[in-house]
């Protein structure tokens, strides 16, 4: 998309186009509750990143993405990370586009109504997996309210291309919650099922109104539910931010509930604003608490914990895949 069709002001009725990329308070601006100012907490010195260096694969991958007309959500939500994941020739591609149905306030990836989909990007992300050697893979999407099956053939067709291309290819999705085509969605992964599959709880129930207007906490655990009871023998994940406002036991709650649901793999890490207009960081929790949570994590069962403030849910996706799919089941 050109820059100039990304819109970050807050628009009147009058110019409103449903057409454009909606980024920051353009995206914000309509949601049920309101984002409200509050204090800009000074980082600590824990929270670090890693630059891209020119001497590591950060411009090839960059380079490969553009020709092959290729989003990744590392750019899109503008990770942390990117400098790092892109230096080790790793990425988390981002399908159906760049432009989500939702207006979660913590995510920077643009709202606006989709374009349609690209019937070459199965194709275009398979040769560009085979082209860059990935051992591992991470497809992930916006939301697509838009389409009767919440995008899940779109799903199959890239996870298949994939692996005629790159048969060795450990492939993870990151799904949306398929809002009210659960069913037909799980159907339709049954035609290629992915080797991990992951989906967000994103924060605590008491917060899904404010932090994921249009998405329900229990939904969002019955469908790794689900998935687990057609494909019990592989590994199901999600992942949490904090620093939203909740409260530890209020995390340790969710990662019970969880295990509840059969989930075997576990991300958490620090919330950082994307923007001014997005919901504040009311907390930056110490490391020592992070340790606390990856400890209670295995005393509940994860096959797999990946806590830390920089941690996100595809951060090193590749290694906490191989830590749960070499130890034996909880």
């Amino acid at each position: 998309m050109n820059p100039k069709d990304v819109v970050r002001d807050a628009q009147s009725t009058e110019t409103y186009d449903a057409s454009a990329k909606q980024k920051a308070g353009a995206k914000l601006s309509r949601i049920p509750i309101k984002v409200q100012p509050g204090e800009i907490l000074k980082k600590p010195d824990w929270i670090r990143v890693k630059a891209g260096s020119p001497t590591t694969r950060f411009y090839e991958i960059k380079d490969v993405l553009r020709a092959n007309k290729l989003v990744t959500v590392c750019e899109e939500a503008s990770c942390p990370n990117i400098g790092e994941c892109f230096g080790k020739g790793t990425a988390t591609f981002m399908i159906m586009g760049d432009k989500c149905t939702r207006r979660c306030p913590f995510c920077d990836v643009g709202h606006g109504r989709p374009d349609p989909l690209d019937v070459n990007e199965p194709q275009n992300l398979a040769n560009t997996i085979a082209a860059l050697k990935l051992n591992y893979v991470v497809i992930t999407s916006v939301d697509r309210d838009d389409l009767r099956d919440g995008g899940a053939g779109h799903f199959v067709e890239c996870i298949r291309k994939t692996r005629e291309l790159s048969p060795q290819t450990q492939i993870e999705v990151l799904v949306p919650d398929f809002r009210g085509r659960d069913d037909r969605a799980l159907e339709i992964l049954k035609a290629a099922p992915p080797d991990v599959m992951n989906h967000n709880l994103e924060t605590i129930p008491r917060l899904y109104k404010e932090a994921r207007p249009g998405s329900d906490y229990a939904f969002s655990l019955n469908l790794l539910k689900k998935f687990k009871a057609l494909f019990p023998d592989i590994p199901t994940k999600s992942g949490l931010m904090v620093g939203l406002g909740e409260t530890d036991e209020e995390i340790l709650d969710v990662m019970r509930d969880m295990r509840a649901h059969h989930i075997d793999m576990l991300t958490i890490g620090q919330y950082l604003a994307p923007s001014t207009s997005h919901l504040t960081v009311k907390r930056y929790v110490h490391p020592d608490t992070f340790k606390m949570f990856e400890a209670k994590a295995y005393e509940m069962g994860f096959r797999h914990a990946a806590v830390g403030a920089m941690v996100r849910s595809s951060y090193h996706a590749d290694q906490q895949a191989g830590h749960a799919m070499g130890q034996p089941k909880a």
